[in-house]
């Protein structure tokens, strides 16, 4: 059986019933609540990974919704909200499973994404067959499929695999000759390290690096030692580590006990998760990866603000923001169009919205204006690339030792 936990989230006075039939076809004067549900990673491997950035934001969202007093419709009133959530167990079984029951058998009105690249490439053709717009804010497009014309009902808010190796490359490339041009990699052998390694593959050598070391490794990996001993003995400047958050964790870990100090230090998720930092007693000045934010912007201040007092913990720096930002166009969309998912879907696709991260427009379903390198300074996870970009802190290459 799935471990099912369910919560009503009432914004306004008292409590109410809530109805059981119907999708979000269901007329709006006849109705009690919106049943938003969602099936994500609380146990299992993905469980570090969704515990920082997607079921945070989830509970933040729907906390400030109840603190608005609920979602506001097209005609001014105001509905509360009921979360419908599964823990998938971090398989791939669990979360197609989870989905089914969220839109057969409790007939939510919406549906929130898992947490991860593999498990939204998974479900994406049950949220289109089901009716149900698909805010994918922790994968990255594959870039083999067009998903614009695969799945009409997603939206992708990370960007792809292509862009995040070719700002890398850009970084490294504008370095000069502080490197010796020679790269090492590792990846984890699942959908997030598969996608980005192929990418890589491509992009790096265009910018002129030399690939010496090209490894995967199983999901689950602990011990990274031999891996990093590899590494350096490699000759490489230049090492990536395409890793989900345990893996990250350990590998910055286990290079800090090894006096493993190579000139550009990269790793995958969980880099900008702030216990990263913490795990590694603060010593990651220098450690590149995937995001980054600015957070000069007030609302973006305001959102960690909220995000601390009612979670203990600030948000990461890549996707958290992204999530909630996400979140913020879905509750514009059904202020605008109802409850009815067509007109969402529609609205999503086509109209813009003021959020945390600035206005935001998709183009043929994603969001185009991302962070895609970030670099830990100064105690911040911070923006570097594009470069170009506004807001943008200048690349810090070669990394300083682990101090």
């Amino acid at each position: 059986m799935m471990r099912l936990t369910r919560r009503s989230i009432l914004a306004g006075a008292g409590s109410a019933a809530v109805l059981a039939a119907g999708f979000s076809a269901r007329a709006a004067d006849n109705r009690k609540s919106v049943k938003i549900g969602y099936v994500v990673s609380k146990t299992g491997v993905n469980a570090p990974g969704a515990g920082s950035t997607t079921i945070p934001n989830y509970e933040l969202w729907a906390a400030d919704v109840k603190a608005a007093g609920g979602l506001k419709l097209p005609d001014g009133s105001r509905l509360p909200i009921e979360i419908v959530a599964y823990d998938d167990r971090s398989t791939t079984e669990e979360v197609v499973r989870g989905i089914e029951r969220l839109a057969r058998q409790d007939k939510v009105d919406f549906i929130l994404p898992p947490w991860g690249t593999a498990f939204n490439l998974a479900v994406a053709p049950l949220m289109d067959r089901f009716g149900y717009p698909q805010l994918i804010g922790t994968s990255l497009i594959p870039d083999e499929i067009d998903v614009h014309a695969k799945w009409k009902r997603s939206f992708w808010f990370l960007g792809a695999a292509s862009g995040y190796a070719s700002t890398f490359a850009d970084a490294v490339k504008a370095a000069g000759d502080a490197t010796n041009k020679k790269l090492a990699i590792i990846s984890v052998a699942d959908g997030f390290g598969i996608e980005l390694v192929k990418e890589a593959r491509l992009k790096l050598p265009e910018a002129g690096l030399e690939i010496v070391m090209d490894k995967s490794y199983p999901i689950g990996t602990q011990d990274f030692t031999g891996l990093l001993n590899e590494v350096a003995t490699s000759g490489a400047d230049v090492f990536m580590a395409l890793s989900y958050p345990p893996d990250s964790f350990a590998i910055a870990k286990q290079a800090r006990l090894n006096s493993f100090n190579p000139k550009v230090f990269y790793t995958g998720v969980g880099t900008s998760f702030p216990i990263y930092s913490d795990i590694n007693e603060g010593k990651v000045e220098g450690v590149m990866s995937l995001g980054g934010i600015d957070n000069s912007r007030p609302e973006m201040q305001a959102y960690v603000s909220r995000h601390k007092k009612l979670l203990g913990t600030p948000p990461d720096y890549w996707a958290s923001s992204v999530i909630y930002t996400s979140l913020q166009i879905l509750q514009q969309a059904i202020e605008r169009r109802g409850l009815d998912s067509d007109a969402v879907t529609e609205e999503i696709a086509s109209g813009s919205f003021e959020t945390i991260i600035g206005n935001v427009k998709l183009k043929e379903n994603r969001m185009t204006d991302l962070w895609l390198l970030g670099q830990w300074q100064g105690g911040k996870f911070v923006g570097v690339g594009p470069a170009d970009r506004a807001g943008a802190v200048k690349a810090v290459i070669p990394k300083p030792a682990w101090a």
